[in-house]
């Protein structure tokens, strides 16, 4: 059982294009009035029933199964051609100026009715052979008259050539679209696995740096301990004498608390978990993830905070925004690596509409024009493969996209890149959408 063709050709909607031929059927019966010199009747009567029957199969055809759609659109294909030819008859047969226009009959329902060949070659042989009879009733010549049948008959061969190309045509569209589509759900699937297995990692990672950084804790606190008792001891001592020594001693105790404050915030980091985002203070995350951050920053020159005093909290989670944050200023840092002196990044946040704007900025060499466009693309990178995999801005854009945020790129009017981070405020019930 041959499987009915879908509605295609110049007019693919079953209902739209149909009732507009509908009224045209009707609208232009002035025009038979000029032919014939008089209003009559037959013709507006013919017209009318042809405007009716074709727009009942127009409806029909929109809510109709799809199995009756094959055979009712040749039937109506033919009606059409019959209504046509009587229309012809009315207005003066082989005279009319309706006639030339037979030829182009097969054409049309060709490209309107997604009928087969047998169909098309009916119609095809209806149109050719009513142009016999007309001919032959107007007292013509058989030459004549069979010009004009054969010319019918390869109109309709024609007009079936060209609707098979342009179904030919819109298959391929179709096809070309189904396999887009097929290619961005591989790899969007290819990004979710990639993303799994990455935090996967993430996790394992974290449980072995929580242990690690434990382990750590305890050393750290047997150091502090015997500074404390260093401190109290040089005390006792004459100040001019052990000056140098408690100089010595308070840079220490110093260093000690850094790399108890870094394994402290590297221990909150590596946590990364799924919790949603709720209420973030940006003067928590901001301090902790530069501690971090700082391991890969020793070659910049300057590392300038900008934070307002009394900024709202943020819509976000704190882990997650830490994640960005971290990513942003390692590549600020990356980016200066070849700058020699005067290396500069520049953390600002500014309150406005409700949102707030991080900035991350550097004095680099900026973002090469080329390159701007496909920055946030997943597996893109101007890195080495031992800097980076490609996908860190790809995943952080998709976080902050989680946050109903937004996390674009641009270059500095005076050189370098800078990041823009737009974070909603929170509020007990916000409105979740992207700033304009």
């Amino acid at each position: 059982m041959q499987t009915p063709a879908p509605p295609g050709g110049l007019f693919k909607s079953p209902a739209g294009p149909h009732v507009v031929l509908s009224v045209v059927f009707v609208a232009v019966y002035p025009m038979d009035i000029v032919i014939l010199g008089r209003a009559d009747r037959h013709t507006l009567v013919l017209r009318c029933v042809w405007a009716v029957i074709h727009a009942a199969y127009a409806f029909w055809a929109h809510c109709a199964p799809a199995r009756w759609y094959r055979p009712w659109s040749l039937l109506n294909s033919l009606a059409d051609t019959l209504f046509f030819l009587g229309l012809i008859h009315l207005t003066g047969g082989a005279a009319s100026p309706y006639f030339p226009l037979l030829v182009s009959t097969p054409i049309l329902l060709a490209q309107v009715y997604p009928v087969h060949l047998v169909a098309n070659l009916l119609v095809g042989a209806v149109t050719g052979g009513g142009a016999l009879l007309m001919m032959q009733g107007a007292g013509r010549s058989w030459i004549d008259a069979l010009f004009w049948c054969f010319l019918c008959v390869g109109a309709a061969v024609l007009g079936l050539y060209v609707a098979h190309q342009t179904r030919r045509v819109i298959a391929a569209e179709e096809r070309a679209s189904v396999e887009q589509a097929r290619r961005e759900a591989i790899e969007r699937v290819a990004r979710q696995e990639f993303t799994r297995a990455r935090s996967e990692k993430l996790a394992t990672l974290g449980r072995l740096a929580a242990n690690v950084l434990h382990e750590l804790n305890n050393p750290l606190a047997f150091v502090r301990v015997n500074l404390d008792f260093l401190r109290q001891e040089l005390r006792a001592l004459p100040p001019e004498d052990t000056q140098p020594l408690m100089e010595a001693l308070e840079d220490t105790h110093t260093g000690v608390e850094r790399i108890r404050q870094i394994a402290a915030d590297l221990k909150g980091f590596s946590r990364m978990d799924e919790e949603g985002p709720d209420r973030c203070a940006l003067a928590d995350v901001v301090p902790s993830t530069l501690r971090i951050a700082s391991l890969r920053l020793k070659h910049v020159e300057q590392v300038r905070v900008v934070l307002p005093e009394n900024l709202p909290e943020v819509y976000a989670s704190p882990q997650r925004l830490a994640q960005v944050l971290l990513n942003l200023l390692v590549n600020a840092g990356d980016a200066l690596a070849e700058r020699k002196e005067g290396a500069e990044v520049l953390l600002t946040a500014r309150h406005e509409h409700g949102h707030i704007t991080l900035l991350v900025e550097d004095n680099g060499p900026g973002i090469p024009p080329h390159v701007l466009p496909r920055l946030f693309e997943p597996f893109f990178t101007t890195k080495g493969p031992e800097l980076g995999t490609g996908l860190g801005l790809a995943l952080s854009r998709e976080l902050i996209e989680k946050f109903h945020g937004s996390l674009t790129a641009e270059n500095r009017p005076e050189g370098g890149a800078c990041m823009r981070l737009v974070l909603q405020v929170w509020s007990p019930a916000p409105e979740r959408a992207l700033p304009v």
